[in-house]
């Protein structure tokens, strides 16, 4: 066996090895953006301002061009070295959605053709891999769940997280930081698993969100993510969770062998319990197709209580953590009462952090919750 791989697996230096790749896709994410970003503005490849715009100016929508290089590159070595069949896997499916992300970025693809591409890539991977969530870790009573209904609920979790992902685009910074954010946090809990090379995806990730999230954040050089990055990121997020979920249950010595489920949907509580509560609002209150895009996302309802767009994703992104250290601290309960703590401390949180406004007093900036 070749001794780099070997070496790997034993765990010798394996934490530097977990920095190598992290490093070298930051480096070429961080060398391609901007390429992409004066390629973009040559071209005219920029989102110009509309009625549901936040941003004065057109920005070039390209930015998961970037990050796909950066974790592309980075996992097609990886897998060739390890001769790992989930990475290759892993990679074949988000070259699907990276072509389709850049066609809906330039183009504009269909709702339609965009699902059947998400389920085409997570079925890819599922079918592959064969590594679903088999069964739901006591949680309703529910045992062992059927092959086909074993598969049918995983491409279920992957096409609700990538969508679920997608929605939270919309303000600078936001989507890459919980990106950032929920892969960091997969790749701990990989560690402390030794699930190594899962990790290795999650700081892959997280290397190349870094420099985009420079670009994001700018003035001057800002870009946007696209349906390119967030199709991207929201796959990644998608395959941690299921994975995280399955090894789990496969591993009686896990750590986390009776809370994985718990500590996944903590750790992307933010995304899915925004489109769940826009869901529900506009099928019961607005009376609306729950798809047709409207301002009532949570972060659109910080924004309106007067903080800015680092604000506003630095208030969900500490939240987001929070919720993640509440389900940790959780675990020894049993698996029912983590969900239902989860659930209603998180409702609580971020129902809480909506009401909380922004004023300017005699140049004094002081915070208070809106009580209407």
């Amino acid at each position: 066996m070749n001794p780099i791989i070997y070496n790997f697996f034993r765990g010798d230096y394996v934490y530097l090895w977990l920095l190598v790749p992290s490093f070298l896709a930051f480096i070429i994410s961080f060398s391609a953006l901007p390429v992409v970003i004066h390629v973009a503005k040559t071209k005219h490849l920029v989102d110009e301002p509309g009625i549901r715009s936040v941003h004065k100016k057109g920005i070039p929508t390209l930015g998961g061009v970037g990050i796909f290089l950066g974790i592309s590159v980075v996992l097609s070595l990886l897998g060739s070295m390890l001769y790992d069949n989930k990475i290759l896997t892993l990679l074949a499916g988000l070259i699907v959605l990276f072509f389709l992300g850049i066609k809906d970025d330039l183009l504009v693809l269909s709702p339609r053709k965009k699902f059947i591409g998400q389920v085409f890539s997570s079925l890819v991977v599922i079918m592959i891999t064969d590594i679903r969530i088999m069964n739901f870790s006591g949680i309703f009573d529910v045992g062992e769940l059927p092959y086909a209904i074993s598969v049918l609920f995983t491409l279920f979790v992957y096409v609700l997280i990538i969508n679920a992902y997608n929605l939270i685009d919309g303000i600078d910074g936001l989507a890459g930081c919980i990106g950032l954010s929920a892969s960091t946090c997969f790749g701990v809990f990989f560690c402390i698993t030794e699930q190594f090379v899962l990790a290795a995806i999650a700081f892959i990730t997280v290397g190349s969100l870094l420099p985009f999230l420079r670009h994001n954040f700018s003035s001057r050089h800002k870009i946007f993510m696209g349906d390119t990055g967030s199709m991207i990121i929201g796959f990644l997020l998608a395959f941690q969770a299921v994975n995280f979920i399955w090894y789990s249950q496969i591993q009686e010595t896990n750590s986390f062998s009776s809370s994985a489920p718990v500590i996944a949907l903590a750790i992307l509580f933010f995304p899915l319990f925004d489109t769940f509560r826009v869901f529900c609002i506009r099928m019961f209150i607005l009376k609306t197709s729950p798809f047709q895009p409207d301002n009532n996302h949570i972060h659109h309802r910080i924004i309106n209580n007067g903080f800015k767009h680092w604000q506003t994703t630095f208030i969900i992104s500490i939240t987001s953590l929070m919720i993640v250290l509440i389900a940790v601290n959780v675990i020894f309960l049993p698996i029912g009462w983590q969900l239902v703590l989860l659930m209603s401390l998180g409702t609580v949180v971020f129902m809480s952090i909506m009401r909380l406004r922004l004023i300017k007093i005699k140049g004094q900036i002081k915070l208070k919750f809106k009580l209407s």
